[in-house]
């Protein structure tokens, strides 16, 4: 199965890409899609959707898994960000693909066994379990490659979201 993991943001939104299938992880792409802070929201948008929906439309995911919001103190950061993981739950219901979502505390559960893991605990996992060189960059890339593993490692194949 192709899982498309994303950690949701709006100057950064990364991406991870893997195969999992008998319990062994292939690694087909990662990355993020940036968005200058000189576009204007709706352009950055937009932005995102395109080039989220090409990653889906090259790949092909049997199924997205996109991180939860945290509480954040800045409200307007965090209305941000909701818009940008609302326009990847779009590209994604747009393209039928299941959809599937995971708070952090759940993410570092499912990568490190340890729902307080730090960051450095989890990127060492992302690594160590798909057999990676370095520490995929940016962070934002190593965090959705964790969400997508979490998905794997949860099992959990009944979706939030059902597309029709």
């Amino acid at each position: 199965m192709i899982i498309l993991g994303i950690d949701p943001g709006l100057a950064i939104m990364g991406y991870g890409i893997i195969h999992y299938e008998g319990n062994h992880f292939k690694t087909i792409s990662y990355g993020s899609i940036t968005t200058p802070s000189s576009m204007s929201t709706p352009m950055r948008l937009k932005k995102i959707y395109d080039e989220l929906n090409g990653l889906i439309i090259e790949y092909n995911p049997k199924v997205m898994a996109i991180e939860e919001l945290f509480f954040n103190t800045n409200v307007k950061t965090a209305l941000l960000v909701g818009q940008a993981r609302g326009v990847a739950i779009l590209a994604a219901a747009n393209n039928n693909k299941e959809i599937f979502e995971y708070t952090p505390l759940q993410v570092k559960q499912g990568i490190v066994g340890y729902g307080r893991a730090d960051k450095v605990q989890v990127q060492q996992m992302v690594k160590m379990l798909l057999n990676l060189s370095e520490i995929p960059r940016p962070d934002d890339a190593a965090d959705a490659l964790a969400v997508a593993i979490c998905h794997a490692h949860t099992g959990n194949f009944k979706n939030i979201f059902k597309i029709k």
